[in-house]
């Protein structure tokens, strides 16, 4: 119920932002930089809290993979960083949003 209540909300805002009239150019700047900045910190956001998921369920896994075996840790070491990788995108991608928006 959640999803379709998220898909609506989505669906709706969307057409708010379509529906508006053409204007003069720059006449609605302001909105426009407001949703770059909106998108910049979805993209950091999200991609942190993706990766701080994950991290918490591999991190406890391999301290358990660890405390059996030790000779295991270069491998979890590499296991737990991969999931950082997302926070880097995420950061690439809003630092990337203002330069794709103009």
């Amino acid at each position: 119920m959640k999803k379709i209540f998220a898909a609506l909300a989505v669906l709706f805002l969307a057409s708010i932002g379509l529906a508006q009239e053409a204007g003069a150019v720059g006449a609605d700047d302001g909105l426009r930089r407001g949703l770059i900045g909106i998108g910049m910190g979805l993209a950091i956001g999200l991609g942190a809290v993706g990766a701080g998921l994950a991290q918490g369920r591999i991190g406890s896994a391999a301290a358990g993979a660890i405390a059996e075996d030790s000779s295991k840790f270069g491998q979890m070491l590499i296991l737990v960083v991969i999931p950082e990788t997302l926070v880097i995108f995420g950061l690439l991608i809003a630092f990337l949003i203002p330069g794709l928006a103009a």
